[in-house]
């Protein structure tokens, strides 16, 4: 069974099979309900506090002295907070405030797109794209991605006393989130009985699931984790399919940047950075250890 980690693997596994950076600033105004502007504080952003040569990188970037990251907020672990404005920290919103400082840049500003839009490419206005995005092919075609950064497998949420299982998961009402890889897995690998009902984002997917509108939902194992955590004992993941798939950034096809934040990513794995975050704000989301959760099988 494989765990979930990044791929600068010793660190983050050893925490991670163990129990399984630290990141203050303010907010600069203009701000809508979809995206959010932070003004750095030194060496911090927001609640994260960077490391790094300032200015070691050089970006060419949509807005002046700013780095514009987009995603589908918020997530818990990856960007914590119940709205777009709210958030300050987590994995993905510190390692974007890692890039912007290496990079010299005095601004972040964070943005919720939809996930569907972002991977087809139809997504504007932005440096790079992290919302847990795994890499495949069909994608490559109209966007560009980074090294992997982490791995993740498919995760089955269920609310508590469910009898869902391995056996008779196809044969039950599923829910996926639209756009993902998790979508096409349940489609072409579980094939169940009845189509299962695709919702536009983890918070819609997570609702209709306590709603009783599905029986199970399905998406990375790093996602719904965080939703059981997050549901106080509603909910829990009684299984996992592993995948082979990693999350990758995102860039927008032809980025002038991208081999420079390609090497970012790369620093990052080589100084620590992205281990220290995972042990930081993974662990506490994750509330458990991937490895103990069953691997399911769909032949």
């Amino acid at each position: 069974m494989r765990s979930i980690r990044t791929t600068a693997v010793p660190a983050l596994t050893a925490l991670m099979l163990a129990a399984l950076t630290a990141c203050g600033g303010s907010a600069a105004g203009g701000d809508d309900s979809t995206t959010h502007t932070t003004d750095a504080k030194g060496t911090t952003y927001g609640k994260c506090k960077v490391s790094g040569e300032r200015g070691s990188i050089h970006l060419k970037t949509v807005q002046k002295d700013t780095l514009t990251v987009v995603g589908d907020l918020p997530s818990p672990g990856w960007w914590n907070g119940d709205t777009v404005k709210q958030i300050a920290d987590g994995y993905e919103y510190c390692m974007a405030a890692n890039i912007a400082y290496r990079a010299g840049l005095s601004k972040l500003t964070v943005r919720n797109v939809s996930f569907d839009a972002l991977v087809a490419g139809k997504t504007q206005d932005f440096d790079m794209a992290l919302a847990e995005i795994s890499i495949t092919e069909p994608r490559r075609k109209v966007v560009d991605f980074s090294a992997p950064y982490f791995a993740s497998n498919i995760g089955v949420l269920v609310t508590q006393g469910s009898k869902a299982s391995a056996k008779n998961l196809a044969g039950l009402r599923l829910g996926v989130k639209q756009g993902t890889t998790g979508a096409d897995f349940v489609r072409d690998k579980i094939r169940p009985k009845t189509a299962p009902k695709v919702f536009a984002g983890d918070v819609e997917l997570q609702a209709a699931l306590q709603a009783g509108q599905v029986d199970a939902a399905l998406t990375d194992v790093a996602i719904v984790l965080g939703k059981a955590q997050e549901s106080k004992g509603k909910l829990q993941v009684i299984g996992q399919y592993n995948t082979g798939e990693s999350y990758g950034a995102l860039y927008p096809k032809g980025s002038k940047n991208a081999s420079v934040l390609d090497g970012a990513i790369g620093g990052m794995k080589k100084d620590g950075t992205l281990d220290r975050l995972s042990s930081t704000y993974l662990a506490k989301a994750f509330g458990g250890d991937p490895s103990t959760i069953p691997t399911w099988s769909t032949k």
